[in-house]
């Protein structure tokens, strides 16, 4: 990464190549990366997890297709009680068992992490979402409280904007391509933040966490997948939902946030007017989420 020079450093932002002392430091939304460690699960796929907080409630949280721990860490930062970030299945430090995988599989892998450390309430993340749903198809009383944000995918695929956006990401990590990797990650940032300080240091972070650790080929057949086969085998979750999607965002259409609150009893549907949320709104969406989990 030390002669990277993609894309070029934002006005007043370090001229040093890579993320040298000169980078800045504040980057958002991820944030910096703690000890985290491996757990083995009953169905045999190691996990690498990160557990804070301390008392009840116990909060698990799912990241997205080619996030982890970091993207979702500033999900839970309100929230009381415990939290356990973890990466899925080829990600980070995580087992990559043979692929091709399903929803099935990475709902698994969820159920693990929250049945070892006793969650009863769930954030799931764009792919993290899809999981989440297709746990709560098999056992729609696993968890008292839920929050879907940004849901990707419910009873169809994703589009093909996302599939092909998701396939350049994947291509990218497969190739150590560390330009056409920058292309892909800067699509997450709103056009207004990737020329900053801030938008220069979230994606030197991604960057560096993504050709370190890499993303497994089994994960390239999920975006062409569905999390469940009908959206009504959601029917029997009673528990509180909240439902969060974005306006104008690509790969998760609010088109699919409201059939998943309307397939869901008891949900409410928040949606932001312009996508880039952990960007642009995030005070509020840490106070929305934190509120509805605390509840």
């Amino acid at each position: 990464m030390r002669g990277f020079r993609w894309p070029p450093p934002p006005d007043g932002g370090p001229r040093t190549w890579g993320p040298g002392p000169g980078a800045p430091r504040t980057g958002r939304p991820a944030l910096p990366e703690p000890e985290t460690e491996l757990v083995a699960t009953p169905h045999g796929v190691s996990l690498e997890r990160l557990v804070t907080g301390t008392g009840e409630p116990v909060t698990v949280f799912a990241h997205g297709l080619g996030n982890g721990i970091a993207t979702t860490r500033p999900f839970g930062s309100g929230v009381a009680g415990r939290r356990i970030f973890f990466q899925f299945r080829g990600h980070g430090r995580s087992d990559s068992p043979p692929g091709p995988w399903s929803y099935l599989d990475l709902a698994r892998d969820l159920r693990a992490v929250a049945d070892l450390g006793g969650a009863t309430r769930a954030f799931g993340a764009s792919l993290g979402a899809g999981a989440l749903c297709r746990l709560l198809a098999e056992s729609p009383e696993r968890f008292e409280r839920l929050v879907f944000f940004l849901p990707a995918a419910l009873d169809t695929p994703r589009g093909e904007v996302a599939r092909a956006r998701l396939t350049d990401l994947l291509d990218a990590v497969a190739e150590g391509d560390a330009s056409a990797l920058a292309d892909a990650v800067s699509l997450e940032l709103p056009p207004s933040v990737r020329n900053t300080p801030a938008g220069w240091a979230y994606l030197r972070q991604r960057l560096d966490q993504l050709l370190r650790d890499g993303l497994a080929p089994g994960l390239s057949d999920l975006p062409a997948q569905a999390p469940l086969d009908d959206a009504g085998s959601l029917a029997a979750v009673t528990a509180p939902a909240l439902v969060i999607a974005a306006a104008e965002d690509d790969l998760h259409p609010v088109a699919v946030a409201e059939r998943l609150a309307t397939a869901l009893p008891n949900a409410t549907l928040h949606v932001y007017d312009r996508p880039g949320v952990l960007w642009t709104e995030r005070a509020d969406l840490r106070e929305r989420v934190s509120g509805f989990l605390n509840g």
